[in-house]
């Protein structure tokens, strides 16, 4: 694969780390499957676009979440069935070097003429290794899955941002927006019990029980 696609492997797995530490700081909320199961009985938050919004971002969120779970899956059996992508470079009068790219084998060869050989071996296993993961990989949907989650985290980004550009006009609005970005902000920086997520988690909650007080036919978190 070309670095790029190895940098957005990276930043994929580095998101789907971080939202799962996130989602298993948070409990007590099954949103999405809440939200499938109920009905806007209130005309407010059936009109609301903030809940609309809120309700596809919680899809997204939950699907996201099933996709994270496989790609780790899947990346346990590359793992299984592929060693490592890298191998070993031993400069002659120094200490063996551990390269998994060409970028590293420059690195450590540079243009030193007296290294030819060693530079091509490396370079025919470095190939042979790359080839023998994407055939792998290929083989068992680890790309496939890979792009979808991409364009998961993709999907998810833009709800956030047109959640952000929405006025609410219900409390349940105004409640979804809070938990979106809590649960997002949670995520990323895994750290729900630091500043600003409990008090924003106590505004969410003080916003869905005054709201279930005030419009007790309404649809909201956790209801």
């Amino acid at each position: 694969m070309a670095d790029s696609d190895h940098s957005t492997r990276f930043v994929s797995v580095t998101r789907r780390v971080a939202l799962w530490g996130g989602v298993a700081a948070v409990t007590g909320w099954t949103l999405w499957q809440d939200a499938q199961a109920q009905t806007l009985a209130s005309p407010g938050a059936a009109t609301d676009p903030a809940v609309s919004l809120w309700r596809e971002w919680a899809a997204v969120h939950e699907r996201v979440q099933l996709l994270c779970r496989r790609q780790q899956e899947l990346e346990v059996a590359l793992a299984d069935r592929v060693d490592c992508l890298g191998t070993t470079v031993t400069v002659p009068g120094g200490e063996p070097v551990y390269v998994c790219s060409m970028e590293g084998l420059d690195r450590v060869v540079g243009t030193r003429t007296d290294m030819a050989s060693i530079r091509a071996k490396v370079k025919a296993e470095l190939a042979s290794k790359k080839a023998r993961f994407e055939a792998v990989a290929e083989e068992i949907g680890y790309f496939s899955g890979l792009r979808a989650e991409q364009e998961g985290f993709r999907r998810i980004n833009v709800l956030l941002e047109e959640l952000s550009t929405t006025p609410a006009t219900s409390l349940a609005g105004v409640a979804g927006k809070l938990d979106a970005v809590m649960r997002e902000g949670e995520a990323w920086q895994e750290c729900s019990s630091d500043f600003p997520w409990p008090q924003i988690r106590s505004a969410r909650d003080d916003l869905v029980r005054i709201g279930r007080r005030m419009t007790p036919g309404d649809f909201f978190l956790g209801t």
